[in-house]
């Protein structure tokens, strides 16, 4: 796990870094900062997006993990333990919740999270992963400048998901083919079109509502390329 525990300390150096420039910033400064943010999710989910071909499948993932995720009103869940999280440590900033969210989602969705801990995890190997911690940092950076102390608490999430990842990589790979790859890659990449769409105040989407797609997708992926094999 030497990839995520790298990727966490960088992301805490870069909230830390966020959060030192945060206080000195204008209030104009920081809202065009939000926007930077915002715009640069939907061009990054947008690139993410595109590396499937496989419509049908990305759909009904979709539409599958919408409706767990409303079900179990897993937006609402997670919001109100950000809150409470929020309310224990007695922190003032408004942005705690959406910043930890955002953080969560932009560090862990993503081929460079699910490839980089896959191959750390079967070969040691944290080349990857590195990268991902660099990028993960400097846009750590950027995200506590604008959302506050809420960015600095994502290493918690980060930590359990990208480590668990790591640990199960050698359960994980088999069924992780290149096809299926690019499909979770865009999937994600359309979750993080709406987390950008989010920040920039355009419509709020509720992405976590829509996670369970990166889960239904597997099955959903299968079932389809069983039923193509017959035509």
């Amino acid at each position: 796990m030497t990839g995520t525990i790298i990727n966490v300390l960088l992301v805490l150096l870069g909230s830390t870094i966020g959060l030192i420039i945060h206080k000195r910033f204008p209030e104009r400064i920081r809202i065009i900062v939000f926007q930077a943010i915002g715009l640069f999710t939907v061009v990054l989910g947008i690139y993410l997006s595109l590396k499937s071909q496989a419509f049908l499948v990305i759909i009904f993932s979709l539409i599958s993990g919408a409706l767990i995720g409303e079900g179990f009103y897993l937006q609402e869940r997670i919001e109100k333990g950000a809150d409470n999280l929020k309310n224990w440590l007695k922190v003032k900033n408004e942005n705690f919740t959406e910043g930890l969210i955002t953080a969560f989602m932009l560090f862990c969705i993503g081929s460079f999270t699910i490839l980089g801990a896959i191959e750390e995890g079967l070969t040691g190997d944290f080349t990857l992963l590195l990268t991902k911690s660099v990028m993960d940092g400097f846009s750590s950076i950027a995200l506590a400048s604008a959302f506050g102390f809420g960015v600095i608490f994502s290493v918690i999430p980060l930590f359990i998901y990208q480590g668990s990842l790591t640990i199960f990589a050698s359960y994980i790979a088999p069924y992780l083919d290149p096809v299926l790859q690019n499909e979770i890659s865009a999937v994600g990449g359309i979750l993080i079109i709406g987390l950008g769409i989010t920040i920039l105040e355009i419509k709020k989407i509720r992405i976590l509502n829509l996670t369970p797609a990166l889960i239904t997708l597997v099955p959903i992926h299968y079932l389809e390329a069983y039923i193509r094999s017959f035509f």
